[in-house]
């Protein structure tokens, strides 16, 4: 979903900024996936939704999308931008490298959305749920 008014030259964005839009656009997609599987009690929601949105599961994902070389080398770039942007503040429960990983993936998805390339989007996030639910091939 997008309103009137188009972000210009999302390439631009920093990457904490596109990383914000990617958390955003995540929650949606996590929200939807529960609920077509009709899981629809909130408590139950909230502890399921954790599992794909924790900064340890998103670096998990990240890492193996990049192990198994399928990000672009415009994905790749966006990708060390959200490694290293500088945030100031690293949640409690994780580490910083964690952190950082699971915020390059955030950004992927932020700089996905904001271009347009819904296509490589849900492509990608597909991918993301399968490797978090344990479905995914494990050759690579």
């Amino acid at each position: 979903m997008k309103l009137d008014k188009e972000v210009r030259e999302p390439e631009q964005l920093n990457a904490l900024a596109l990383a914000y839009m990617g958390d955003g656009v995540l929650d949606m997609y996590v929200r939807y996936r529960l609920i077509s599987q009709g899981q629809v009690r909130p408590n139950k929601l909230h502890k399921e939704a954790t599992k794909y949105v924790s900064a340890k599961a998103q670096a998990r994902v990240l890492q193996t999308l990049l192990d198994r070389g399928l990000l672009t080398d415009e994905e790749e770039a966006v990708v060390r931008r959200g490694r290293n942007a500088k945030s100031g503040t690293v949640p409690k429960n994780t580490d910083l490298a964690t952190y950082r990983y699971s915020t390059a993936y955030e950004a992927l998805v932020g700089y996905l959305y904001l271009t347009g390339d819904e296509a490589r989007m849900d492509e990608l996030v597909t991918s993301s749920f399968e490797i978090i639910e344990g479905k995914e091939d494990n050759h690579g």
